[in-house]
């Protein structure tokens, strides 16, 4: 019996900004006449159903598109399957052509049929000659009348490794309405529902998800597979791992797929995630991708990677961030045909099997930050991998229009990266890590962001304490963080336009190729000069008493902030505004504050690390997060 991996399917809403993820754009040009583009928007009401499409007569359409082509590379790599059947139920005269792409995108038709009448036509294709990337898609051409793509799916004859159950973490703080949307699309997804065991949903919110009218329903339709988790706020390591804890408590579902709250879902996503797990040949980390919730067409996360040197992580290829797929569908877009491994997966949808929970433990007790990079270091290090599956994906509000590595995220940004460079750092002292924290630290107060580095040296304090401070701070430090935003006039945002003080030199703009970043000798130079001038030069009185200059946010780089006393600058997402005041007394005592701390954590990094990876066993099992758990209640 065939077993169904991925479904041909179309948006849950006629949204046109989406439809290019389902369809090329491009080819929806007439064929008699000479070729031309034709808007997204002509096409919403040529989507029937979620299984169904219409071709106009004399059309081309093809479906090379995130959710509709087949990431053959990555099921050739990762699992047992060895060929795949395309299967399409159609009415109406035209032709049905396959494609398949190598993983330079280069384009390579492969086999093609007529169709007219009502019918079931399939093409069996093999998955052996996708090596280092490739999909296979389909395109349609219909004749003199239209072509009705009643329903399709991709198959394999081959059996799964693995048959069992998946459960679903959701973790939320105080975001009640996404979530029981939610819950609301997987109610109605009914071969989602199928494979599902249980839905946790961990609330760590004092605005509660169970308070929402729409959730009645939602909870009724759900019925047994529901489950609310209260908890007090331990952050998204802290509502993860109680799923974890949950799901392997149980002991019904082969796999957990951990599910951000802020976000929307595709339900198909969840339904390749699950089968691609049951294929793959040994337990495998299964993620998805991340578009932009407010830009849907947009891609926001395709592949992260850890740089072990600096310990940092990034994206695997800087052209895949933001890449818009209104622009540059798939067979446009020869980097995404080569099959990326990532060293982690974000943990907004990600599948973890039950298996690896078991012999590796549960997350780092770390509130937020780094707890899904440094679980899937810990996971390759027992020999399980990482996947991110291209056609599995959501919708996840970005954090193009924030930036918490100057708010109370700070301390967690720089403990959290620290502590998994301790965890599986192969380099001695480091590497380049603690040599680039200074670097930030220096950033930070030559910027007169001295809140986060205030934040980024408790971070190493603590992280000198050893292992036993984390469980033990992990409801209390967030608070503690957030209350001491009270010591720093940066922190206090001006949202009222009567309340904005003008400045002495207005608002400064810088057209793009104004300036550029600074690097080798020039950035030694430039870091010398501002650091001197930060360190001696007093700040004057009306620089103190008034911003010296606005600048939007965008302008306000690092390079260009240090030139002043003093600065209006707007926030991130826009909301105000807020005043930067250089302190000499402040950036002098902060600065050796920064040096003393560094070098004693690089003194004592090797012992630490040792430490750290010795505890972690402990401090990542269920014990010990059950003990957190209950003491927080």
């Amino acid at each position: 019996m065939p077993h169904v991996l991925q479904h041909v399917l179309f948006p849950l809403e006629r949204d046109p900004d989406i439809l290019p993820l389902y369809a090329d754009p491009e080819t929806w040009t007439t064929i008699r006449k000479q070729p031309v583009q034709v808007s997204s928007e002509a096409h919403v009401n040529d989507i029937l159903s979620r299984t169904s499409y219409r071709i106009r007569k004399g059309q081309r359409v093809s479906f090379a598109s995130y959710f509709n082509a087949f990431p053959a590379a990555y099921w050739q790599r990762w699992t047992v399957v060895d060929a795949v059947r395309l299967t399409l139920r159609t009415s109406g005269p035209g032709t049905v052509i396959v494609y398949r792409s190598n993983a330079q995108g280069v384009q390579q038709r492969v086999d093609s049929t007529a169709v007219e009448g009502t019918q079931e036509i399939g093409f069996d294709l093999p998955v052996q000659a996708f090596g280092d990337g490739g999909w296979y898609w389909f395109d349609v051409v219909a004749g003199d009348t239209d072509v009705i793509i009643e329903g399709g799916d991709w198959s394999t004859g081959v059996d799964p490794v693995r048959t069992g159950r998946t459960s679903l973490g959701i973790t939320t703080f105080n975001k009640p309405d996404y979530c029981v949307q939610t819950l609301a699309t997987l109610a109605g997804a009914d071969e989602v529902l199928a494979e599902i065991d249980t839905i946790y949903v961990v609330d760590q919110g004092d605005q509660k998800v169970a308070d929402r009218p729409e959730f009645p329903d939602a909870r009724d339709r759900l019925g047994e597979q529901l489950r609310i988790v209260d908890q007090p706020n331990l952050g998204g390591s802290g509502g993860f791992s109680r799923a974890m804890t949950e799901t392997i408590d149980a002991g019904r579902s082969d796999f957990l797929l951990l599910l951000d709250d802020d976000v929307e879902i595709e339900p198909e996503s969840i339904y390749r995630s699950v089968q691609f797990s049951r294929f793959c040949r040994k337990p495998t980390i299964v993620g998805s991708h991340m578009f932009d919730l407010l830009d849907k067409p947009i891609l926001h996360a395709f592949s992260e990677t850890v740089d072990l040197l600096y310990f940092v992580w990034r994206s695997a290829l800087p052209k895949q961030m933001r890449h818009d797929f209104r622009r540059s569908n798939l067979r446009q877009t020869p980097w995404m045909h080569q099959r990326l491994d990532p060293d982690y997966n974000g943990w907004w949808m990600c599948m973890i099997p039950t298996e690896v929970i078991r012999e590796i433990g549960l997350s780092i007790p770390v509130f937020i930050k780094w707890d899904d990079a440094e679980y899937a270091l810990r996971a390759r290090e027992h020999g399980y991998g990482t996947v991110s599956l291209p056609g599995s994906a959501l919708w996840h509000v970005s954090w193009v229009d924030k930036d918490d590595s100057q708010d109370w995220q700070a301390y967690y940004h720089a403990r959290n990266r620290l502590l998994s460079g301790l965890l599986h750092s192969p380099h001695p002292k480091s590497g380049k890590l603690l040599s680039n924290s200074g670097r930030i630290d220096l950033k930070h107060l030559l910027t007169m962001q001295y809140y986060a580095a205030t934040l980024r040296h408790r971070a190493i304090r603590d992280l000198l304490k050893g292992p036993e401070h984390l469980h033990r701070t992990m409801a209390t430090t967030m608070p503690e963080l957030r209350a001491a935003t009270a010591d720093f006039v940066e922190t206090q945002l001006i949202t009222k336009a009567e309340d904005m003080p003008s400045t002495w030199e207005g608002k400064r703009l810088f057209p793009e190729d104004f300036d550029t970043e600074p690097r080798g000798p020039r950035l030694a130079l430039f870091t010398l000069k501002a650091a001197a001038r930060h360190w001696r030069t007093p700040v004057p009185q009306g620089n103190i008493d008034r911003p010296q200059v606005e600048l939007a946010k965008a302008d306000a780089a690092w390079w260009r902030v240090p030139a002043y006393d003093s600065v209006l600058i707007s926030n991130a997402d826009g909301r105000g505004k807020s005043v930067y005041r250089r302190d000499r007394t402040t950036f002098r005592r902060l600065w050796k504050e920064s040096r003393e701390l560094h070098r004693e954590l690089e003194k004592n990094w090797d012992r630490l690390a040792q430490e750290y990876r010795a505890a972690l066993p402990e401090f990542t099992s269920p014990e010990a997060w059950r003990r957190t758990f209950t003491s927080q209640q």
